[in-house]
């Protein structure tokens, strides 16, 4: 199993991408998906993007981690 968490691209520099994970920004690879323009959404895991993703896809896809997240800060 593996975990792929959405993504922000907010600026590409060659084969490599600044990407936004809700306020947290790493550099990532693009060697695999290529096409990927900035403001696209993709699907990160290990360091490198592994899909673009349309914006409602990843939104659905990050609800519940932050419905977690909130339900953690709750009950801290």
């Amino acid at each position: 199993m593996c975990l792929g968490i959405p993504g922000k691209v907010v600026e590409i520099n060659d084969d490599m991408a600044e990407v936004d994970f809700g306020g947290v920004r790493r550099r990532v690879s693009l060697m695999l998906c290529p096409e990927v323009k900035v403001g696209d959404y993709v699907l990160v895991h290990v360091g490198f993007a592994i899909t673009r993703l349309e914006e409602e896809e990843a939104m659905e896809t990050l609800r519940p981690l932050e419905e977690f997240l909130s339900a953690e800060d709750a009950g801290a």
